[in-house]
Order: C-alpha cells, then structure tokens, then sequence
C-alpha cells in the first residue's frame, strides 16, 4: 500500500513539475512578448510626440515672430513679412491677421471676403489657441490645425503631427492631452482612440500603448498578430529552460522515489538479513557519577559498510509496521551483547525503546518474556521507553504499562514535552520514570523562552514520584544545575555518546560502582 502511495504521489509531483516549468514558459513568453511589443509602440509614440512638438514649437516661433513685427497691419511691407515667415516655416501652410474677429489679411494678401475667426477651442499653457477642425476656403475645404497668438493665427496641416515612418498595420493619433485628436494615421478606430484616452477598459484584443509628454499624447494600436513572431523568439528563448527545468524536478523526482522505495525495500532485507545492531548511550548517576546502564540505540550498516541515519528508517518502520521485527531483534542485541554484563550487576539496567504499535498492544511484552527465559537476566533490569506518541491511547497504553510492571519491567516515557502528553494522561499511566528531552536541556543557563519549562517538569516528576533521566547533557553547567534540583540519571556527551557494545562495557568497568562482596 505504501508502495502505491509513493509511486501515485511520485507520478503527481512529476507531472505537475512538467507542466508547472512549462506553463510557466509559455506565460512568461507572452508576457516579455507583449511587454516588448509596448516598448516599440511606445518608442514609435516617443517619435510622433517629438515630431508634434517640433510643429508646434515651430508654428509658435513663427506667430511669435509675427506679433513682433512694428508694421502697418496688412500694408505691403507687412504682408511680405507674412510671406517670409509663411515659406520659411515648414510646419505652417499659412499666416493670417486677425483684427476685430475678422480676418484681415494672409501672407496671400489683403482678404477680400469676411471670414469671422472663432474662439480657439482650447487655450495652451503657451498662452496659444488652438483650433481642432478648421476647414478655410484656402484649403479647399480640407481640414486644418489652427494655433492662434493675440491677432495672428496659423493654419497646420495635421499631417504635420503624425508625419512618422510606421509599419501599415500600426494605427496612430496624437492629442492635446486626453482630449482632442490632432491627428492619425492608419485610420484608428476614434471609439478605441477615445476609451484609450480616456484610460477606459478596451475588450478589442489589440495591442496598444500610451506616451504622455508635454500636454500631448501618443496613441499606438496594432493587432494581437503582429506577437506571433516576437512570442516564437521569446518561446525559443524560454522554452529549453523550461524544459531544463522540468527534467530537472522529474529528475529529483524519481531519484527521490527510487530512494524512497528502494530504502523500503532495503529495509525488508536487512531484516530478513538481521543488519541491525545496537549501540549504547550510558546513563550516569548525576550524585555518583556512577554509571547505573545504558539506552540500547538503533543501528543499520548496509552490507557495503555505509551506515543509514536513524532518523532516515525508523519513521518509516514504524509507519509500515517493520518496526516490529526490528525491536524484536533489538531484543535479542541487547541480550547477546549485554547478557554477561547484566548476570554479573543486578543493579545495571539496558533501556529499550517501544513503537507506539506496541504500547498499544503489548505484544512486545510476550517477545521479551521468551527472549529472557532462560538467561538469568532479570526484568527489573529491562526498562522500556516510549515517547508520547504511544500514549496518545491512553487505556490501551495503561493496559500494557500495568502489564510490563507486573512482569518487572520499569516503564520510562521518552522525550518528555515534545509530544501530545498532558499532565492529566500522566497523572492516569503508572509510569515509574520521564526523560526530559534535549530541547529543554539545551535551554539550561540561557534566556531562551522555554528555560524555564525544565523546572516545572522536573517539579511535576517529583509530584507523581517518578524517576528523572535527563537526556542530551552536554555542559558541566547543565550537569551541576540538574544535580543541584536532585535529578537523578543523566545521559550525553558530556559523558560519553552512543557506544558500540565492546567500548560501552569497557566505559561501564571504569565508572561502575564499587563492589560489595
């Protein structure tokens, strides 16, 4: 079962860590296409605004020059001065005078008829008028631009504003502002000019930019199918990396997969192979510094002689239920390797480690009553530790704590305060000893937010009469402070770390108590 689960969830990862680069890419790609699409529209905009302005700016030098001029208003010399500035001006098609509303005169002489001059549409920040849609006669009816200055006016042909070199599916307008059309190109669609202008959402599915310099606006339109190229660039670009990508996660995948299983399978044969052996982490008398026996500890070396972490195969044991054959053969370790050791010191004791599965169960009790039959070796001298996950059943876990004191077994729970104990679950399981985990140990001498947790908890030990071990002591500082709250074992590398069983009996000789006899 747990097979099917890492392969179908190996299967999802992999497949959505192809099709996650992939579209990733693709988006990314019509992203930076479209972006850079923008970019030439609004370089393209960048050109029309400063050919715009250069008309303007032109037509208003020219007016400016016209009001300056200290003539008789439509005599001779003034009229060849209009002239002048008319021919010289390339951004103007003509000059005129305007007096009393009327227009009196052009840089084409005296005006016969009378033509009445309209307030300019709109006032510039110049102090210039200007005129959208003018239609003169001397036109031929054809519209103009006008830029009007105290009695003298212009007339630009609007061709003036959008006089740029774009490509023929590219559609152009440039406005005073966000408001009046100077002029086009490529016939644009005046709705969209004026929704785009106006900064209104458009649902046409063009591509299009805005460029606002200096009270004018450029507007850009093009289709959407001018991207195809630019996108099947960006796609070249962005796609093999994509690809990179998603050959790299199915890689890490599958090389994952492959390690999950094949450790799984690993660990069905070294069972059947019996690969596992123990290592010894010595408990010490914290009064004596005695050293009263050891936590059997969980080893795997592979036949190549590599050793496999702990913390890398017990949770997966426990979780297909192959811890089960393991503790058994922790059992027979632990008798092989310490049997002589424990026939010779009654007060010695080698503690074992328990699953939650046989907490729950108990079934771990009847394996031990067969594996010491026999040996002379004593129950009391076989403790058996669990952490809080194997009480989280609590009247099963009392069932089998009953059980195990009643054989002679002393019952320890392991990595107190890091789990799902409560004080009201302990206060209802017969436990004889608590081991505070290394975690609260750690914070002994410090100013770390839990440094105070480690005396509640050896305070609450003491209510319900329990023994105290204290694991991970790695400072002298830490040793004396739980020596001084009456503490009584103690275990880490302050001591010794977990040894194999040859220099753990070795270490024992040297820190064993005194013999009586």
């Amino acid at each position: 079962m747990r097979r099917k689960r890492i392969i179908v969830t190996s299967v999802l990862v992999a497949v959505i860590g192809v099709a996650a680069p992939l579209s990733l890419a693709f988006y990314l790609s019509s992203v930076r296409a479209e972006q850079g699409e923008q970019e030439r529209l609004r370089l393209l905009a960048g050109y029309a605004l400063e050919r715009a302005h250069r008309s303007i700016a032109s037509a208003s030098v020219a007016l400016r020059s016209a009001d300056a001029l200290d003539l008789a208003p439509c005599s001779e010399a003034h009229i060849q001065q209009l002239r002048r500035i008319a021919i010289t001006t390339r951004s103007i098609d003509d000059i005129g005078y305007v007096e009393n509303g009327l227009l009196k005169c052009t840089s084409t002489g005296i005006e016969a008829g009378r033509i009445a001059i309209t307030p300019a549409d709109l006032t510039l920040a110049n102090g210039m008028g200007l005129d959208f849609n003018l239609r003169p006669v001397v036109s031929g009816g054809k519209r103009m631009v006008g830029l009007t200055y105290r009695a003298y006016k212009v007339l630009i042909d609007p061709v003036r504003f959008s006089d740029v070199i774009i490509d023929s599916d590219i559609q152009m307008a440039v406005a005073i502002g966000k408001g009046g059309v100077l002029d086009t190109l490529h016939h644009p669609d005046p709705a969209l000019v004026q929704a785009l202008l106006a900064g209104q959402p458009t649902a046409d599915g063009s591509i299009h930019a805005l460029l606002y310099r200096d009270g004018l606006t450029a507007v850009m339109i093009e289709p959407r199918s001018k991207l195809n190229d630019r996108l099947r660039r960006e796609q070249l670009l962005l796609l093999p990396l994509g690809l990179l990508m998603a050959a790299f996660i199915v890689g890490i995948v599958v090389w994952l997969s492959r390690r999950r299983l094949s450790l799984m399978g690993e660990l069905k044969i070294a069972i059947d192979r019996r690969e596992f052996f123990v290592h010894y982490q010595p408990i010490i008398a914290l009064d004596t510094g005695v050293c009263v026996g050891a936590e059997a500890l969980l080893r795997w070396r592979r036949p190549d002689g590599s050793m496999i972490r702990p913390d890398l195969f017990i949770p997966m044991a426990e979780e297909s239920e192959l811890i089960l054959p393991i503790t058994d053969q922790v059992i027979d370790c632990v008798i092989a390797d310490m049997r002589a050791a424990l026939l010779a010191d009654r007060e010695l004791h080698i503690a074992i480690n328990l699953c939650a599965s046989d907490i729950e169960t108990g079934r771990v009790l009847d394996v031990l009553e067969r594996a010491l039959a026999g040996t002379g070796i004593e129950a009391q001298q076989i403790w058996l530790e669990a952490t809080e996950r194997g009480f989280i059943n609590v009247e099963a876990a009392r069932a089998t704590i009953e059980k195990a004191r009643a054989r002679g077994h002393a019952v320890a729970i392991d990595d107190f305060g890091t789990g799902y104990s409560s004080l009201s679950s302990l206060q209802n399981l017969p436990l004889d000893a608590l081991k505070i985990d290394k975690s609260f140990v750690d914070t002994i001498g410090t100013d770390a937010a839990t440094s105070s947790v480690t005396p509640h908890i050896i305070a609450m030990a003491r209510t319900l009469n329990m023994l105290i071990v204290a694991e991970g002591i790695e400072t002298q500082q830490q040793a004396d402070y739980l020596r001084e709250r009456k503490v009584e074992f103690g275990q880490g590398w302050l001591f010794a770390k977990a040894l194999p069983a040859g220099e753990f009996l070795a270490f024992y000789e040297t820190r064993r108590a005194p013999s009586t006899a």
